[in-house]
């Protein structure tokens, strides 16, 4: 029945934790709840009433960690064990905590169609998908990550639904508009006639993943295709909104922003985000890539040899603060030295990075091993906030390829889109000529991601796992307490030569964190060895303090 306030609902004694249902349309179709809990015939099917009271929680006491002590891991849920699902995930925790790692981050668990996806294809976000387990095997791996003083962050997608399974549309047209665009096509109504539902929806859902499942944040995937004219803009509500509901403990908010909106992330007189309370730093990761990799094409042609956003990224975030951007053609940014570094995230290797490629190579794949050695210890060690990608701690050599689960013409047209946009850059037909690209809806290119565990134990692989372990010890030990102490009015950046740059954040009154990097195959000559105390030394050639990839960290104390 339609109620006074325009919403339809049924009110039984019928139902109950377990029973099954589906809302049936004027025309007989028959569509799950847009806000199912769970969906065990997938997206198609009848939703489940779940009692997420009756869940009983091991570590209740959790409230939670500072954001500056965060070692963030990414994962994706399907590949990151050969099982694939929550209770498997939970079994490798222990390695996480071992290695030094403070927080896990899970790729989107909306449900999604079929049995594979990178989770940006969903359509009920409200469903942790069927394929991975039940709603309580999800709070069982939150709990025992918090048992093991690990953070668990969720990946959310408020900017598009999936193109299949998505019903919404047919009953609520209103949850769309035409006056916005988006590489999906219609936007998400935030802003127009009826758009209060719309803004409530995904508001709640932020709500619901932090409450019902106790996540401790949450990463909002590409927020610049958020398109809100409002005087509120949704992110401002959404935080605001998260931000009342969750004062008596830490949640983080992080963003994925191509705008470099640097207002977004400002902090108060306490150093408290109001909103915000980091970003992922693109930017590093850029400068980084194309030093090691000297990749140019697209995007990476703004980044590729420029010593200045090399450095520009290392301390103030952003490379990128309002210049125009080439391979966009209009300006990107604002200014950010203002900010502390726990604004940023960076990385080497996340799931875009690698699976935006034709092939979705890893680094170990396309950089040669001393320069990838020398931009691991540079963004370990850095004041902002790292964050890996699974498998990164011992080099894993599985690739994180594009996959899905789709069928008929919506798979044909997403495998011939591929090869039309990698077709046009003429590197990768230079390279890759006579390879086809792995067709997404082919279940074996989602089982080449699979992570192979045993790597790690033995060999290269444990002595690099060991190399990340012994890096991160460094950095809690000695960097993460100074975080909140380093004054980004006394951060300092020199360029030495091509390729090399000299890094200082003041700490306090009397302390400086310097990093000397040459990310150059050419040794820098007349450098003098680091003064104060050496925190972390990578250098293929130790005699010279100049040598090729050479990467420093030191930490003086009372002008030493």
């Amino acid at each position: 029945m339609r109620n006074t306030q325009g919403w339809h609902e049924l009110v039984t004694r019928s139902a109950r934790a377990g029973s099954l249902y589906r809302f049936r349309l004027p025309d007989g179709t028959l569509v799950p709840d847009p806000a199912s809990c769970f969906q065990p015939a997938d997206v198609e099917g009848a939703s489940e009433i779940i009692d997420h009271c009756g869940f009983h929680w091991e570590y209740p006491e959790w409230n939670g960690r500072p954001w500056h002590s965060a070692v963030v891991y990414e994962l994706h849920v399907g590949t990151f064990t050969r099982e694939g699902t929550f209770a498997a995930a939970m079994q490798r925790l222990p390695h996480l905590a071992t290695l030094g790692i403070t927080a896990i981050e899970l790729m989107p668990l909306g449900d999604f169609p079929g049995q594979r996806n990178w989770g940006y294809d969903g359509v009920l976000p409200y469903a942790p998908d069927s394929t991975y387990g039940r709603p309580d095997d999800l709070k069982r791996l939150i709990d025992a990550a918090h048992g093991l003083g690990l953070m668990v962050l969720l990946d959310v997608v408020y900017n598009h639904f999936g193109p299949e399974g998505n019903y919404i549309g047919s009953y609520a047209p209103q949850f769309f508009t035409q006056r916005h665009s988006t590489p999906w096509g219609a936007a998400i109504n935030f802003d127009g006639r009826d758009s209060r539902p719309v803004r409530d929806f995904f508001i709640d859902n932020a709500v619901y993943w932090l409450d019902e499942f106790r996540f401790d944040g949450l990463r909002l995937d590409a927020v610049h295709h958020l398109i809100d004219d409002s005087p509120r803009h949704i992110l401002a509500e959404l935080a605001e909104t998260v931000r009342e509901c969750f004062a008596h403990r830490p949640v983080h908010l992080i963003l994925e922003n191509e705008e470099n909106q640097a207002s977004r992330l400002v902090r108060d007189d306490e150093g408290v985000p109001p909103l915000y309370t980091a970003q992922w730093n693109d930017d590093v990761h850029h400068v980084l890539h194309t030093a090691i990799t000297r990749e140019g094409h697209g995007y990476y042609g703004d980044y590729i040899g420029s010593d200045t956003k090399l450095s520009r990224a290392l301390a103030e975030g952003f490379a990128f603060q309002g210049e125009v951007m080439q391979a966009r053609g209009t300006a990107r940014g604002e200014p950010s030295a203002a900010l502390p570094p726990s604004a940023f995230v960076a990385f080497l290797q996340n799931h875009d990075q690698i699976g935006n490629r034709a092939f979705g190579e890893r680094l170990a794949e396309i950089a040669p091993r001393e320069a990838l050695l020398a931009a691991s210890a540079i963004y370990l060690l850095l004041p902002q906030i790292p964050m890996l990608f699974m498998g990164e701690e011992w080099n894993a050599r599985e690739p994180f390829p594009f996959f899905c689960d789709f069928s008929g013409e919506l798979a044909r047209a997403i495998r011939e889109g591929r090869e039309r946009e990698f077709a046009a850059f003429p590197a990768f037909r230079e390279r890759h000529e006579d390879r086809p690209i792995p067709d997404p809806d082919d279940v074996r290119t989602f089982e080449s991601a699979k992570l192979d565990w045993s790597v790690m134990e033995e060999g290269a692989g444990a002595a690099w796992r060991e190399r990340y372990r012994r890096l991160l010890e460094i950095r809690h030990r000695e960097v993460v307490p100074r975080i909140p102490h380093i004054r980004p009015d006394r951060t300092r950046a020199v360029r030495l030569g091509p390729g090399a740059v000299r890094v200082t954040w003041g700490v306090g009154a009397d302390e400086e964190l310097e990093l000397f990097a040459n990310l150059s195959p050419n040794a820098l000559k007349g450098m003098e060895p680091p003064g104060g105390e050496v925190l972390w030394l990578e250098n293929r050639a130790q005699d010279n303090p100049g040598a090729a990839w050479t990467v420093c960290w030191s930490l003086r104390t009372g002008g030493r």
